[in-house]
């Protein structure tokens, strides 16, 4: 497994603390941040990640490191399922989220808890589907996060992990490093208190065992059909399993 990346080199605390407190550290500029760095395209790929479930029909859906909520919102709409459970470990996170469900009236359809990808406060074959949006790279510890996911699902039920990944073709794979490492924390320093914050984000993609290492982790803690999808030349890849 891959060195352990924490958004805070000088401080002490787990990853798994130290990620709770970089996204409440964030948490007030993150939604404006993520479409602006990404010029909106993030929205077209969490459209492409919950349309992989478009077929299964999932009634019951959790959504792990859920943050503001933004991937549940759009799969609200897109699934209409009976319901969404969306789960974090940054309480500030979660407190945007809870606005905006507040705001739009869907109390009855998505909520959310504080919790531990790790640990999940849920049964075992609960859920039809669960979802990870550019979330699994902040696992601590990649592999229980991911049998955690296993454990939760329905027999039969999917999982859909949509994440950054590392582009190889020339010259997307240079535009790519050199946006991440130079152009996205600065943009990070000028809007947000923790210019920290995108500094890890490109350390955390360049550890993250993507691609067929990730399928291969999928398939070790007993997903099937596990697949790999890579958006966009492979800056994004959606990875899919099922229990």
């Amino acid at each position: 497994m891959s060195k352990i990346i924490t958004p805070y080199h000088d401080q002490q605390g787990t990853k798994k603390e130290q990620v709770a407190d970089m996204f409440n550290n964030i948490s007030k500029t993150y939604d404006f941040l993520n479409h602006f760095m990404s010029l909106g395209i993030d929205i077209i790929w969490r459209k492409k990640a919950i349309n992989e479930l478009k077929k299964d029909q999932p009634k019951l859906i959790l959504d792990v490191a859920t943050g503001t909520g933004d991937f549940a919102f759009e799969a609200l709409t897109i699934l209409k399922p009976e319901k969404i459970i969306g789960v974090d470990i940054s309480r500030g996170m979660l407190d945007i989220a809870d606005q905006k469900i507040l705001k739009r009236g869907l109390g009855d359809k998505f909520a959310v808890k504080l919790g531990d990808s790790e640990k999940l406060p849920f049964e075992a074959d609960e859920f039809d589907a669960v979802t990870v949006a550019y979330g699994v790279r902040n696992f601590e510890n990649l592999e229980k996060g991911l049998a955690d996911i296993y454990r939760v699902l329905k027999p039969g039920g999917k999982t859909v992990v949509l994440e950054f990944s590392k582009p190889k073709a020339f010259p997307i794979k240079q535009l790519y490093n050199f946006y991440f490492n130079y152009i996205t924390p600065g943009i990070g320093k000028l809007f947000s208190k923790d210019a920290r914050a995108y500094t890890y984000l490109p350390e955390s993609v360049a550890a993250f065992p993507d691609g067929k290492t990730f399928t291969a982790l999928m398939d070790k803690v007993g997903f099937k059909s596990t697949k790999s999808r890579p958006l966009a030349f492979g800056i994004c890849s959606i990875y899919t399993g099922v229990k």
